[in-house]
């Protein structure tokens, strides 16, 4: 890629992966290049980043040496994982491995690792007040990449630890958006009380991640913390209301009801959001939304993400479902 600066994202056809892809090809000047690692090239979404000027690499990250070679020569790396397609937090940790493992060999001289607190270090496993997990996990989806931290510290990685919010967008793909009550009012559903949930639109992580690389070594060795919006339910219902013309009210639910609703990964996101409540000054304080526009100056609060993306949210209507907007 001429003289750029090589950015090698793995997983770049996935929310993560293509927001930082599509941050670095929009700076045309930028000095930085995208090498666009997916499992599948033929791929839409990979035809789509190669259009937009990526190049475009097979590798899949359970395949340690095919990432070696997709790193090699690469500046950074943007690694992250995605739980939900195997609900194995031991999964995670291999692939977590394979990334550290191949950007070490490659000599990578920047690692952005999208992590999560290993909530362990607040909730122990004999802390009763929340169930443990696959035998040895409050939260698999959040411990398992916060455990897995130290396979880049202990390969001496010169390292950023990302830390992510809520994806707003998980109201339009990951089925949280108004459901029908029995009563007939329209509800979203979180345990999460009258404490404040810290959201972001997963296109700016990607500016984040892009503005992390941009900043050098300011950040290596550090734990960045990222949202575009601190709100509680209450304050997230009434925006989806003033967006979608139709009155959206707050469930909030137990963290016990949550996590016997019959779907897959209810316990465990159960626990996550009742961790999200129960430490709240944690969780929000290592999630500054002043720094988070500091670095991403263009940062969404929910409101101006509804707006552009509120008429994708389904909503039910009695049996059926619409759009909103």
């Amino acid at each position: 890629m001429d003289d750029k600066k090589v950015i090698a994202v793995i997983g770049a056809t996935g929310a993560q992966g293509g927001g930082v892809c599509r941050a670095i090809l929009k700076d045309v000047g930028g000095g930085y290049g995208v090498r666009a690692l997916t499992r599948n090239a033929g791929s839409d979404k990979a035809k789509e980043l190669k259009r937009l000027g990526a190049e475009v690499v097979e590798a899949d990250i359970d395949d340690a040496e095919s990432l070696k070679r997709a790193l090699r020569g690469a500046h950074g790396a943007f690694c992250v994982t995605f739980f939900w397609e195997h609900f194995s937090p031991w999964k995670e940790l291999a692939e977590a491995n394979n990334m550290a493992d191949a950007a070490k060999y490659a000599g990578v001289r920047h690692v952005i690792w999208s992590t999560l607190e290993d909530t362990r270090k607040w909730v122990p496993l004999e802390d009763r007040r929340m169930p443990t997990l696959m035998e040895k996990y409050k939260v698999p989806h959040f411990d398992a990449k916060g455990e897995a931290n130290r396979l880049f510290t202990e390969r001496g990685l010169p390292t950023t630890f990302l830390l992510t919010s809520f994806y707003w967008e998980n109201l339009i793909h990951f089925g949280m958006g108004p459901k029908l009550g029995e009563d007939g009012n329209l509800y979203i559903t979180f345990p999460m009380g009258d404490k404040k949930l810290p959201g972001i639109a997963s296109e700016d992580i990607g500016k984040c991640a892009y503005a992390i690389f941009r900043k050098g070594s300011e950040f290596i060795g550090k734990t960045v913390g990222i949202a575009g919006d601190h709100l509680t339910g209450g304050q997230m219902a009434a925006a989806l209301t003033k967006a979608l013309g139709v009155e959206i009210l707050y469930n909030a639910v137990s963290p016990e009801v949550f996590r016997g609703f019959a779907f897959p990964g209810a316990e465990d996101l159960g626990n996550m959001f009742q961790f999200k409540r129960d430490f709240e000054s944690v969780f929000c304080g290592a999630r500054s939304v002043e720094f988070s526009r500091a670095l991403n100056p263009s940062m969404q609060t929910f409101e101006t993400w509804l707006a552009e993306n509120g008429g994708e949210i389904p909503i039910e209507i009695g049996s059926r479902r619409a759009s909103g907007g």
